[in-house]
């Protein structure tokens, strides 16, 4: 069996108040992204998808190797996102 998993960091995180993605703000040192790619790939999930929008260039860098990027360039909600 073929696990996928699709996750979802294209969001501005507005109300962080933060010109930094919500998703590269760090918890204990890592990224939350970090720990979301980290627990994916403890799962067994060898095809990983992540989302980017919102300064997409830097969660880019952020994914390295690690995942496969597709960018949303106008954020339009989480069934778009997934469209992506």
């Amino acid at each position: 069996m073929h696990t996928q998993a699709i996750i979802l960091a294209a969001g501005k995180g507005t109300r962080m108040k933060s010109e930094k993605p919500k998703v590269l703000h760090e918890i204990c040192g890592k990224s939350m992204l970090s720990y979301v790619l980290d627990n994916a790939k403890k799962a067994g999930i060898d095809d990983i998808a992540v989302i980017a929008g919102f300064k997409s260039d830097e969660v880019t860098a952020a994914v390295k190797d690690e995942a496969s990027v597709y960018i949303q360039s106008e954020q339009l909600g989480t069934g778009h996102a997934v469209m992506q």
